[in-house]
């Protein structure tokens, strides 16, 4: 069948032309012994700053993208999201870490690249609406966590939580982030 290979930790597009030749060496080794396999589709995790602001050279390569919200919330804040003492700097609602993200789902929109966004925040229901306003359909999480965000999502109107997004990406605090958070959740 087919097969979906996602490269961590994407920092050069480099890395892009290197799992590319081992995945040709392998097929060249399944050939040589007369094995069948299916198509391969060729991702990135999107993690680290680099690889989010490198993606337009880098989305012609990739038939899909992942963003792995922990580390790149991690990495843009330069925040040890595992120090406690460092919590209230470690923030997935940074006005930076909601424009790099539309950066990313903007990049995947106009190449036709279907984008996931994996993290514990794909599968908190308070942010849901901020997601799918920010343009994500596609959330990856914890099956647990599954039918409660499930539920929420069709209950929500995609065309007028998208309306909010320019003033979200225009919050420059904490406090404007919340505020278009609070007309996210009166909206339908």
């Amino acid at each position: 069948g087919q097969a979906y290979v996602l490269i961590p930790m994407l920092a050069h597009a480099d890395e892009i032309r290197q799992t590319l030749d081992l995945l040709d060496k392998a097929r060249a080794q399944l050939d040589a012994r007369v094995q069948t396999y299916g198509a391969i589709k060729l991702g990135a995790m999107i993690e680290v700053p680099a690889a989010a602001i490198a993606l337009p050279s880098m989305i012609r390569k990739l038939d899909f993208v992942a963003i792995g919200t922990n580390d790149l919330v991690q990495y843009t804040l330069a925040v040890d999201r595992n120090n406690s003492e460092l919590d209230t700097l470690y923030d997935p609602l940074h006005p930076a870490v909601l424009r790099l993200l539309s950066q990313i789902i903007a990049v995947c929109a106009r190449a036709n690249r279907p984008v996931t966004r994996c993290g514990e925040i794909a599968g908190d229901t308070r942010f849901t609406r901020l997601l799918i306003a920010m343009g994500l359909t596609d959330l990856s999480m914890h099956p647990a966590l599954l039918l409660e965000v499930r539920e929420l999502v069709n209950t929500l109107d995609r065309s007028a939580l998208r309306k909010h997004a320019p003033a979200l990406l225009r919050a420059t605090d904490r406090a404007g982030v919340r505020r278009v958070l609070a007309r996210l959740e009166d909206a339908p």
